[in-house]
């Protein structure tokens, strides 16, 4: 089972969640909280697997949540939920060790999967808030890390390199292989050694550094 914990300080969008999440058969919600501080609080003494944060809480707000829940409980996957989509916001979130950001009009079923693909390890974004990501590469928002993105990936080899250029891309695993002429399962043993020398915490974080390093087209 995936332990949920859900963190917003509006008992209707809460509740709405949790049915949302109990009606899969491998998700149970484990914990509320109305405020980020609470969230905290609970995700260390619950055995969070997910916590679901919104960004705009009492006491304390979802994103500096976020930054406390990665020092109290770093083994918490962290989703931002929020009807705010604001491009800071979302790369902030990431950039924090968020293993993702979901809108509040998400469909039932995205949620469900942005849950299982946290606890799987691996990173969600819903549409609108790769959008955000998009247009913040696009427009050079991001050239200020490019300094300390560049010194991180000089501590790589030549093909891990290679396999960062293309997580940047986007680039699932399978695809990353067959561009690269090797097996997915190389591919991941490839990106599990990648996020260890680079510190960070998911692909999205990576895949964001590469393009900080000027390594994605």
């Amino acid at each position: 089972m995936i332990r949920v914990l859900i963190a917003d300080d509006e008992p209707l969008i809460r509740a709405g969640i949790r049915m949302i999440l109990t009606s899969a058969d491998d998700i149970e919600v484990v914990a509320e909280a109305a405020n980020g501080r609470e969230a905290v609080e609970l995700a260390r003494g619950h055995g969070v697997d997910v916590a679901l944060l919104d960004i705009r809480m009492p006491v304390l707000d979802g994103l500096t949540a976020l930054g406390e829940l990665r020092r109290a409980a770093p083994g918490v996957r962290t989703l931002i939920l929020t009807t705010f989509g604001e491009r800071e916001n979302v790369l902030r979130a990431l950039r924090q060790g968020g293993a993702g950001f979901l809108l509040k009009d998400s469909a039932p079923g995205e949620l469900i999967g942005a849950v299982r693909a946290a606890a799987a390890g691996d990173a969600y974004l819903s549409p609108g808030a790769t959008r955000h990501v998009a247009d913040s590469l696009a427009t050079g928002a991001v050239t200020g890390r490019a300094e300390d993105a560049r010194r991180r990936v000089a501590l790589l080899s030549t093909r891990e390199r290679d396999v960062l250029a293309l997580l940047g891309e986007g680039l699932s695993n399978a695809d990353a292989g067959r561009r690269l002429h090797m097996s997915e399962a190389t591919v991941k043993t490839y990106v599990s050694r990648i996020l260890a020398k680079l510190e960070c915490d998911n692909r999205v974080q990576a895949a964001l550094l590469a393009r900080d390093a000027g390594l994605a087209v």
